[in-house]
């Protein structure tokens, strides 16, 4: 994180974005706009989510007996969210598709065939399939650089604007996901 006020860390993860040029004429929309934005998708994917997180708080309050219950849940939602992810995934997209290198609770990081003006603002689109993440948010950009490696290619800093709350929820449990993965391997790798 190189922004002091940005208070959420990113990790490098590869994931799909498709980018729209938001207008410049029109203002960012509010959270419930934004909420009609989402395909039906998304929108079913988002409520599941929801309902999802409930159920199990709820259920991890009771005794310790029903633990083998919510992994049972645990288990049959996931089956639902990777059904619904690709579902999405495959449904055709507006914008122009990205490939993601790093994500967070503040924004994204991307890999574009194409330059941006900083501040310019987009309707982004994000699928993080190993977390199972579908997301739609109006992203601004803090950051263009071309590729050192890549011609034609270039790496884009994108904060989130406008998102919907419970989506940044996701984004930093699945950034902490991430980086407890990233921990244990690395600690693995020391250990052979």
């Amino acid at each position: 994180m190189t922004d002091d006020s940005n208070p959420y860390f990113s990790v490098p993860h590869s994931f799909k974005a498709f980018l729209t040029l938001w207008p410049k004429d029109q203002g960012l929309p509010t959270e419930n706009e934004l909420q009609g934005l989402q395909s039906i998708g998304l929108q079913l994917l988002s409520e599941v989510k929801n309902v999802e997180s409930n159920c199990l708080m709820q259920l991890r309050q009771l005794e310790s007996d029903t633990k083998s219950v919510v992994d049972y849940l645990k288990l049959q939602s996931k089956k639902i969210d990777l059904i619904l992810q690709y579902v999405l995934e495959s449904e055709p997209q507006d914008g122009e598709p990205a490939l993601g290198l790093k994500f967070g609770g503040g924004g994204i990081e991307v890999l574009t065939d194409f330059s941006a003006q900083i501040g310019q603002h987009y309707k982004s689109t994000v699928f993080i399939r190993d977390e199972l993440i579908a997301l739609l948010a109006i992203t601004s950009v803090d950051d263009c650089q071309p590729h050192p490696n890549e011609a034609n290619k270039w790496v884009l800093t994108l904060s989130f604007q406008q998102i919907i709350e419970a989506d940044v929820e996701l984004l930093v449990k699945a950034s902490l996901s991430v980086q407890q993965k990233m921990l244990k391997k690395r600690s693995q790798n020391r250990q052979q």
